[in-house]
């Protein structure tokens, strides 16, 4: 082989074996480059799930001496729910972490969450998340052809309740006509509307700016979410109603998980399991603050002590969508 052409097969060579590669003066699994993920939230920073998320990034870096780790973009900097979701489907994005609610228009089994006064209270929905059915629901999605996503845990997102600019809601005869925003989840469309309500499917990056213009008159979410989006600056009124526990999933890319080893596939699962158990921490501690933080500035909160009314009114719901879903809302509700 010329002087030349020995060059020439060197200088490729040490692309891919970084510096030293061709003396061998490194291994060439020592020299792998370095795999960053990017993970997606529509919160802020510090809000529970992407303080969970980075230091799932971080558990994951240290176990592999930074071969594999996170790299956090949050406040909708990638997109909304919706856009995200797409991107991780192809790729483009490995880590989001989405509510249920807008999942369950993916994988249909998954809806079953979404059914309005399901759980008794976020504690009976904890019990269905940590156990073997909340194990089921992630394994379906995984399942789920229409996905292209692996579901790695569950993180807590509270119980979801009314909100507006307009009067306190205190028996259900005071949503009559008030435009809400819900998730673009046919089940909460037609669930606002047989509170009364007129349901307005919108993303939640378009919510604040909405009730500020009067596109909507209110929304319906959990305190931190409520607060740590502004919207209770605009939105005053906030009644208790409770009426959905919907959980978060944070789903990895199937396009990039297939193409990681069985070790780190493990691992990855091992550590998110981990942070489903932290977020809860941090969510609690979250909850209490934005409540306060609320109170401080003039939201007007509204208990309802009877909810029977709103759980009547949302019978035919139950009857559209109740059907299908019958064996699991048993066994969901057999949960003690």
């Amino acid at each position: 082989m010329k002087r030349r052409d020995f060059m020439k097969l060197g200088a490729g060579l040490g692309v891919g074996l970084g510096a030293g590669g061709l003396a061998g003066t490194l291994p060439v699994r020592a020299a792998q480059t370095k795999t960053v993920f990017k993970a997606s939230d529509v919160q802020p920073p510090g809000y529970p799930t992407v303080a969970a998320t980075e230091n799932l990034g971080k558990k994951l870096s240290e176990a592999t001496q930074g071969r594999l780790s996170i790299q956090m973009y949050p406040s909708m900097q990638l997109g909304g729910e919706k856009e995200t979701i797409e991107q991780t489907q192809i790729g483009a994005i490995q880590l989001s972490r989405v509510s249920v609610g807008t999942m369950g228009p993916i994988v249909d089994d998954i809806n079953v969450i979404n059914m309005p006064f399901l759980f008794k209270n976020t504690a009976h929905a904890e019990k269905m998340m940590d156990g073997p059915i909340g194990q089921e629901l992630l394994d379906r999605i995984t399942a789920s052809p229409n996905a292209n996503l692996v579901a790695l845990c569950w993180m807590d997102a509270g119980a979801r309740s009314l909100y507006n600019t307009k009067h306190p809601i205190k028996s259900i005869g005071d949503i009559k006509g008030l435009k809400f925003r819900v998730i673009g989840n046919p089940i909460f469309v037609d669930m606002m509307n047989a509170l009364g309500g007129n349901g307005v499917a919108m993303g939640y990056d378009q919510v604040f700016s909405a009730l500020q213009t009067g596109v909507i008159d209110g929304a319906e979410n959990n305190l931190p979410s409520y607060v740590f989006s502004n919207q209770y600056t605009a939105a005053k009124y906030v009644t208790l109603t409770e009426h959905l526990v919907i959980p978060e999933v944070l789903v990895f890319s199937k396009r990039t998980w297939n193409t990681l080893s069985a070790d780190d596939q493990n691992l990855i699962r091992k550590i998110a399991r981990e942070a489903q158990l932290e977020e809860r921490g941090f969510w609690n501690q979250y909850e209490q603050k934005a409540l306060e933080k609320a109170k401080a500035a003039g939201s007007q909160f509204v208990e309802i002590a009877d909810k029977t009314p709103f759980q009547n009114a949302v019978k035919p719901v139950w009857d559209k969508y109740g059907p299908k879903y019958q064996d699991m809302i048993k066994r969901i509700q057999a949960i003690a």
